[in-house]
């Protein structure tokens, strides 16, 4: 639970699955995922953990992608989109 409060990716994952799924069912898929980060680093001796951030899913889709699923989303409330490059 204590690191859905953190800002870490751990925290972040947990944020987005309670989000979704619920609390409950967040906490387990992070227990999980601490174990598996866990499980790795004891297998490999030289293996160093290094968190990818709260910002991993964010950076992870491309501005693109971004783009296309706002306008999906607007398109899908009735609204018609003409995208246009700022100055």
């Amino acid at each position: 639970m204590t690191a859905g409060k953190t800002d870490t990716f751990l925290g972040e994952r947990y944020r987005r699955i309670a989000r979704r799924r619920g609390k409950k069912r967040a906490i387990v898929a992070v227990g999980r995922s601490t174990l598996v980060i866990i499980w790795h680093l004891l297998s490999a001796p030289g293996a160093r953990y290094r968190d990818l951030g709260s910002d991993f899913y964010d950076n992870r889709i491309g501005p693109d992608r971004k783009k296309r699923n706002h306008v999906r989303q607007l398109e899908a409330l009735d609204f018609k989109v003409t995208l246009e490059p700022a100055a």
